[in-house]
C-alpha cells in the first residue's frame, strides 16, 4: 500500500524559508513522477512543481521559479520542496502525489501550469502540511 506523509510545513515570516517532506512507503520515489500542489484559503487547488518520471527534469508554475526548488532523495525515498523568499501568497496547504504508471509532468512548465499539473492523473496523495506565511 503506497503511503505518504507530508512534513516541514509550519509559520514562517515573509522573506523565510521552509523545506517541506513527502516521504513514501509502497513507493519507488526515484522512478515514479512527483507532484507539488497547494490550496490556499478560499482558492482552488494548484500545481506547484513536479519531477518527471520519465528523466527527472523539474517544472515550477511561474510565481514560485527561482524561489521554489524539488528534487528527491533515493536513499531516503522521499521527495523535497524547498521554499525561499517565502510572500503570504505561498500560504496554503501543501501536497504532494505520486503515480506508479503516468507522468502528469512530461509538459513544458507552461503547459504544466495551463493544465493545473494534470491532477487527476496522480493516483497516490499525501495529507498535507500547512504552511503559513505572516509576519
Amino acid at each position: 500500500q503506497v503511503q505518504l506523509v507530508e512534513s516541514g510545513g509550519g509559520l514562517v515570516q515573509p522573506g523565510g524559508s521552509l523545506k517541506l517532506s513527502c516521504a513514501a512507503s509502497g513507493a519507488t520515489l526515484d522512478y515514479w513522477v512527483i507532484g507539488w500542489f497547494r490550496q490556499g484559503p478560499g482558492k482552488e487547488r494548484e500545481w506547484v512543481s513536479c519531477i518527471s518520471s520519465l528523466d527527472g527534469s523539474t517544472y515550477y508554475r511561474d510565481s514560485v521559479k527561482g524561489r521554489f526548488t524539488v528534487s528527491r532523495d533515493k536513499a531516503e525515498n522521499t521527495a523535497y520542496l524547498q521554499m525561499n523568499s517565502l510572500k503570504a501568497e505561498d500560504t496554503a496547504v501543501y501536497r504532494c502525489a505520486t503515480d506508479p504508471h503516468r507522468n502528469p509532468c512530461h509538459c513544458s512548465a507552461l503547459e504544466c501550469e495551463a493544465m493545473n499539473g494534470y491532477q487527476s492523473d496522480y493516483e497516490f496523495w499525501g495529507q498535507g502540511t500547512q504552511v503559513t506565511v505572516s509576519s
